[in-house]
């Protein structure tokens, strides 16, 4: 394999940087940002070199106070949390690390702009707890289902034979009663156990699993509900069971025409998105697959957050809290992982899928990715 070229090294290194990184002149002017920076803020550097520091952090005034100091006096500064709002997302939290840079005529001085989110830790800690703890409640549920559908087999046979043995058609009503019941309480254990392993996978194109997703919801969702797809058509195509992800997302869109049915102008939107050097469960993939399914509905209060993929745990009075915690198990199937961002008026789930084997390096860095 031939050794690649030294000069080549110093740019290949910022390509695969997960921090994003951008370079201003001694206007504030943007003159070069990397590929994490573009997915962060999504823009490209054609259009990125007609913004300014300012722009790209709206509202940051004394962001740009402290950048101008910086080329003023040279020194180098941080500032820890910045709120970043980005383009159809709900923003984040960043930390920003403002240095001095040569400009190439040796006598000016630019600025190099470090961004990292602040929040991908807590986000990687809190995913690996909630998978941690979806598999012991499933190993607690699973043993639990097999000691109940014996006894539930045994009732079922039973009401069968005193069945056979009543010539009082009321009485036998009551039998069929028990029947029912039974099976219904066996088709609930079997909805609780998860999904079953051994579906076979192949190339999938999620948008046309979005788009039979949103004919399904389509159909059963109310008049004055809309839903809207916002789809990044350079996506490639996806590893998986094209039925499961159409299960997938059905669950999550239904549960989102149900937030928004008693709006007068309630939205849901499927969207599409890549993102770069994603982690999951303490293993980078270079590419992963962002899905959102997201409304505009009240919200989902934020002490519900940590339960809301639990089996049974549900705020509807006709629903029977399933449908997030096969989603979850099913995403789970797939290597992939559900997030959830909510506040009044907004709520998003997202569903973030590697589109590549993970990298070799277990916990490697995170994402510059435009929606972490």
């Amino acid at each position: 394999m031939p050794a690649s070229d030294p000069a080549k090294r110093p740019a290949q290194v910022l390509d695969s940087l997960t921090t994003s990184v951008l370079t201003f002149d001694d206007r504030l002017q943007l003159q070069w940002l990397n590929p994490a920076a573009e997915e962060l803020f999504a823009v490209g550097l054609r259009q990125g070199t007609e913004r300014s520091l300012g722009e790209l952090f709206p509202g940051r005034t004394n962001l740009v106070h402290q950048a101008l100091g910086v080329l003023a006096q040279p020194r180098v500064v941080s500032e820890r949390e910045v709120w970043l709002q980005c383009p159809s997302e709900t923003g984040h939290l960043v930390d920003v690390t403002l240095s001095p840079l040569p400009l190439d005529d040796g006598d000016h001085l630019g600025l190099l702009a470090e961004v990292t989110l602040s929040d991908r830790r807590s986000r990687i800690a809190q995913e690996g707890r909630r998978l941690e703890e979806q598999r012991a409640l499933h190993r607690v549920i699973r043993g639990l289902a097999h000691e109940v559908k014996n006894p539930l087999g045994g009732l079922r046979g039973a009401a069968q034979l005193l069945a056979a043995h009543l010539s009082d058609p009321e009485l036998a009503e009551y039998t069929d009663v028990i029947e029912h019941e039974v099976d219904r309480l066996l088709k609930l254990l079997e909805q609780l156990q998860g999904p079953r392993s051994g579906a076979e996978h192949g190339p999938v194109n999620i948008h046309e699993v979005l788009e039979r997703v949103r004919r399904l919801a389509a159909a059963e969702a109310p008049e004055k509900v809309t839903i809207t797809s916002d789809y990044d058509p350079s996506l490639p195509e996806a590893t998986g069971n094209f039925d499961q992800l159409v299960q997938v997302f059905l669950n999550l869109a239904t549960n989102a025409v149900n937030a928004v049915s008693d709006r007068n102008q309630g939205r849901v939107t499927l969207r599409t998105r890549v993102v770069r050097n994603y982690t999951i469960e303490g293993r980078r993939h270079p590419l992963a697959l962002r899905v959102e399914v997201a409304d505009n509905g009240p919200g989902i209060p934020e002490a519900e957050h940590s339960q809301i993929f639990y089996p049974l745990v549900t705020s509807r009075a006709e629903g029977r809290g399933l449908g997030l915690s096969i989603a979850q198990d099913l995403v789970t199937t797939h290597g992939g992982v559900i997030n959830l961002k909510s506040r009044p008026g907004e709520t998003v789930f997202q569903v973030t899928l590697p589109l590549k084997p993970p990298a070799s390096e277990p916990g490697g860095s995170d994402e510059g990715s435009q929606a972490q």
